[in-house]
């Protein structure tokens, strides 16, 4: 019996032994495609969104503390404007030829499919403090203060019941 238990054990070591040995080759020897235009591999998206969602869930509940009102929205305008709407764009505009050559392509805030106002607005200010890795998205914690990044979690929760005037502010100005 103890000599079944061991040759058991002795399997497992080898097993995972192998499977470590195996790992190493195939990614040493260029099995993971880095080039932007590569399918991503099995499990890739779901072992990241799994990573993301972990990551922001402890934070989804925080609360902002500003009061929703134009004035901040227009903050929040200016603040989308000067960082935010070269990746992610402008309503009614199309994706900038920046946005179009990186991979993920970043979402395009502003397109029904995209927007982020089903995201309480502590995961969006999670989101833009923290950054989000291999996506792109850069931490904003050290450009925007906290008002800032505030007023841009609330813009973006609430992006599709803008008043006139905001969504005026959100117009290119290219």
């Amino acid at each position: 019996m103890a000599s079944r238990i061991l040759w058991a054990l002795i399997g497992a070591i080898v097993t995972i032994l192998a499977l470590c040995i195996g790992t190493y080759l195939f990614i040493s020897g260029g099995g993971v495609p880095m080039q932007t235009t590569a399918t991503p591999l099995p499990l890739e998206k779901t072992i990241a969104r799994m990573a993301l969602r972990a990551s922001f869930s402890r934070d989804a509940d925080k609360k902002n503390p500003l009061p929703l009102n134009d004035d901040n929205l227009l903050s929040g305008a200016k603040a989308y404007n000067e960082n935010c709407a070269g990746c992610h764009g402008s309503p009614g505009h199309p994706s900038t030829a920046f946005a179009k050559a990186m991979f993920p392509p970043p979402p395009q805030l502003f397109e029904a499919k995209q927007m982020v106002t089903d995201d309480p607005e502590g995961v969006i200010f999670w989101k833009i403090t923290n950054g989000i890795r291999l996506s792109g998205m850069p931490s904003f914690v050290d450009m925007l203060t906290d008002d800032q990044r505030w007023q841009l979690s609330m813009l973006l929760s609430h992006a599709d019941k803008l008043s006139s005037s905001v969504s005026s502010a959100l117009a290119p100005t290219r």
